[in-house]
């Protein structure tokens, strides 16, 4: 890895990726905790709330500092999968209130 980025011409690589998002040929990956969240449309506040941590943890999910683990983790999973099941949990826990 060192050897690569010691001969990597950075400002290239950049221009290159511009060029090819102008083309169209360029995708954008989120990282997975901010994915759930915005397939389901929830803010983080609601989001963090429905898994019961802070917002913090939330924050730090998205921006990759911590990763998830134990059922967190998996509800993460089905909320890319299926985010209208958390949807509908985040509306029922919000009606019972």
């Amino acid at each position: 890895m060192e050897e690569y980025e010691a001969d990597r011409d950075l400002a290239a690589d950049v221009l290159q990726a511009v060029r090819e998002m102008k083309a169209g040929e360029g995708r954008v990956v989120w990282p997975p905790a901010f994915a759930a969240r915005q397939q389901t449309g929830l803010s983080q506040a609601q989001f963090a709330e429905l898994l019961g941590v802070s917002v913090d943890t939330i924050e730090a999910w998205e921006h990759e500092r911590e990763q998830p683990t134990g059922a967190a983790r998996t509800l993460l999973a089905i909320a890319r999968r299926n985010p209208k099941v958390i949807q509908e949990v985040a509306a029922d826990m919000a009606s019972h209130r």
